[in-house]
């Protein structure tokens, strides 16, 4: 059996165990706070509100265009769509690599795949995008902007799922030898967000700059077509083109594969590194 399909069998056999993991996560998440699971609308729509303010108060910025229904330009729904698929990559892959180095005690106890607590965190970020995803899905079909693009919302999911994951495994075990790799992950998230087209369109950016084509460079990152892709079912209501369609389905396969394999290479002698 190929190496990558054996591991996800492996997976598969302790899922169980993945949804123990998950679940302490998420009982452990708001352990005695007040305001326990409010804080999951709270944290979000605080961020939403800064990124409001900052950017469509103070700098004036507006939506490239009306949404769906011909009449909504609120600058905080449009931030609100690009948003959420951010939060969800950006927790996906930091907590993969918070969730690895935690995970050292109970390695070196019992054997299990050591991509489970990456998976397990990914459950409960999941959770968290399923929130405010859903939140947004709300208020923009009372608005009447949400049509038959919905359907594209699983998939949606499902593949930035596997690019986010394939991504946060790669990272995290590099990071388990090489503990420079979480500051340098940070930095570069850091980046990436200002190179994603979430506080503004993606028209926004020069087609060309010094001959470079600046506006096909920023396209090309796989995150900006995800965020186009929300966009595009909570906002425009258009599906993407062929050639985002296949291509972020072949881009986010790949991601995954090509991330385990590399994880299931460098973890065999992770315990004791942790």
């Amino acid at each position: 059996m190929h190496p990558t399909l054996t591991a996800v069998t492996q997976i598969w056999a302790y899922r169980n165990l993945i949804y123990n993991l998950a679940q302490r996560e998420l009982r452990s998440r708001y352990k005695k706070s007040v305001l326990g699971w409010l804080w999951s609308l709270l944290n979000p729509a605080s961020t939403l509100l800064i990124y409001s303010l900052v950017f469509g108060v103070f700098f004036k910025s507006k939506p490239p265009d009306v949404a769906a229904n011909g009449t909504t330009d609120a600058y905080a729904l449009y931030l609100f769509a690009g948003l959420w698929v951010w939060n969800y990559f950006n927790g996906t892959v930091m907590g993969a690599i918070t969730a690895l180095q935690a995970s050292g005690p109970l390695l070196n106890k019992v054997y299990f795949p050591a991509a489970c607590p990456a998976i397990a965190n990914t459950i409960t970020v999941l959770l968290q995008a399923f929130i405010e995803s859903g939140i947004l899905a709300v208020i923009m079909i009372l608005l009447g902007c949400v049509g038959w693009t919905v359907v594209l919302f699983p998939l949606l999911i499902v593949l930035l799922t596997l690019f986010a994951i394939g991504i946060g495994l790669a990272l995290s075990v590099y990071n388990v030898f090489y503990r420079d790799v979480n500051y340098l992950v940070t930095i570069g998230m850091n980046l990436l967000f200002y190179a994603t087209p979430i506080i503004y369109p993606i028209t926004a950016v020069p087609e060309e700059a010094k001959g470079i084509p600046l506006r096909r460079i920023f396209e090309l990152n796989p995150v900006a077509q995800f965020v186009e892709w929300s966009r595009g079912i909570f906002w425009n209501d258009a599906f993407p083109s062929a050639a985002s369609f296949f291509g972020m389905i072949a881009v986010s396969a790949l991601t995954f594969v090509v991330g385990l394999a590399i994880f299931n290479r460098k973890s065999r002698d992770i315990a004791q590194e942790l």
